[in-house]
């Protein structure tokens, strides 16, 4: 996880230094505390994906990597990581308001000066991460339980 987070924030730097060129688009204007925050989110919802995702792949082996994969990608989209969630049709919101980085995407807009969606972005955000981080190793555990009652531990290390 720290290496994913030393890549992340390594890739985030690269980015802003190319977004600050291209477009002139300075990402610490809302300064280093709301990007901390924001980054911080951003791992945290990566740790969770992460380890549910190695959830999967215990209990479902290697057929569960293509549904990995497109989850990550639905995540964000739902997240808004494009646009505001508020534009998405009230039944996809209702999803994606259980998507903790969607509240620390709309904490990190409302710095640029766009209208937040939610009252307190950030705790509630922080909140979901703790629940599913829960949840997830919780998950976790119990796949690898299972994967040592059923030999599919054993099977997939050969």
């Amino acid at each position: 996880w720290l290496v994913g987070m030393l890549r992340g924030f390594v890739i985030f730097v690269l980015l802003s230094a190319m977004g600050a060129w291209a477009f002139g688009l300075n990402v610490l204007a809302a300064g280093v505390g709301p990007v901390a925050i924001f980054l911080l989110g951003c791992f945290l919802s990566a740790w969770v994906v992460g380890v549910a995702v190695c959830a999967l792949i215990t209990l479902f082996g290697n057929r569960a990597e293509a549904f990995a994969w497109a989850s990550v990608n639905m995540v964000l989209v739902l997240a808004g990581i494009y646009y505001p969630v508020s534009v998405l049709p009230r039944p996809v919101a209702v999803i994606a308001e259980a998507i903790p980085l969607t509240y620390f995407l709309d904490a990190y807009r409302g710095h640029f000066g766009f209208p937040s969606d939610f009252s307190a972005p950030i705790t509630t955000g922080l909140a979901l991460s703790a629940v599913y981080a829960v949840l997830a190793h919780w998950a976790f555990r119990a796949a690898v339980e299972r994967a040592r009652h059923t030999g599919l531990l054993l099977k997939m290390s050969e």
